[in-house]
């Protein structure tokens, strides 16, 4: 990192506009490019990653006063965004959250866990909600803080069958695993999940 783009940061940090404005422009290129890997084949198809960035740049803006970026990469903090608007563009145009619900009770253990419901119920919430109106709820910003913790191919498995409703076995085809292996990461995931549920009261 240059010492110019380390004071660009600096700047962003401490909630200047027009630093955020130029951040953007400096990592537009990287900003594409996550998009464009992020948007899927079907979305690809109504969308292209000039709209959702024109969508990460105003919400930036917009939210910028009220972020805490001291500890955050101001470029995550923009992916996150980038992660929130896309799901949201599928929600709108796919009606994805339906079909994720529909879908989500097999991976659930037999006997039925209200807990773990809740945890996958809030997971969808958390990738199909409009950001404003998910900001609002203090446990459901732990909820969405843990997530992001979680490794970017685990966000992508529960992205994968909980948005899109699809089977594991065609989760691990995607991520290039066994049909086990999946299973456990999403189980692993859910856990830790949960744990933050419950810690939350």
């Amino acid at each position: 990192m240059t010492d110019s783009e380390a004071a660009l940061i600096a700047r962003v940090k401490s909630h200047d506009v027009a630093a955020l404005g130029e951040f953007i422009v400096l990592r537009r290129p990287q900003l594409l490019v996550y998009i464009e890997r992020r948007l899927g084949a079907a979305l690809r198809t109504k969308l292209e990653p000039e709209d959702i960035l024109q969508e990460v740049s105003v919400e930036a803006v917009r939210s910028l006063e009220q972020m805490n970026l001291a500890e955050r990469d101001p470029f995550g903090w923009l992916c996150q965004i980038a992660d929130r608007r896309i799901v949201d563009a599928h929600r709108r145009l796919f009606g994805a959250q339906k079909r994720a619900a529909g879908r989500e009770v097999p991976l659930g253990p037999a006997g039925g866990d209200s807990q773990r419901l809740g945890v996958i119920d809030m997971l969808v919430a958390s990738m199909t909600s409009a950001s404003q109106a998910f900001s609002r709820n203090q446990r459901e910003i732990r909820f969405y803080e843990a997530l992001a913790t979680l490794p970017e191919e685990h966000r992508e498995a529960l992205r994968l069958r909980y948005l899109e409703g699809l089977p594991s076995k065609d989760v691990a085809q995607r991520l290039g695993k066994t049909d086990g292996a999946v299973r456990v990461m999403l189980t692993r995931s859910l856990h830790k999940l949960q744990q933050v549920l419950g810690e939350g009261g």
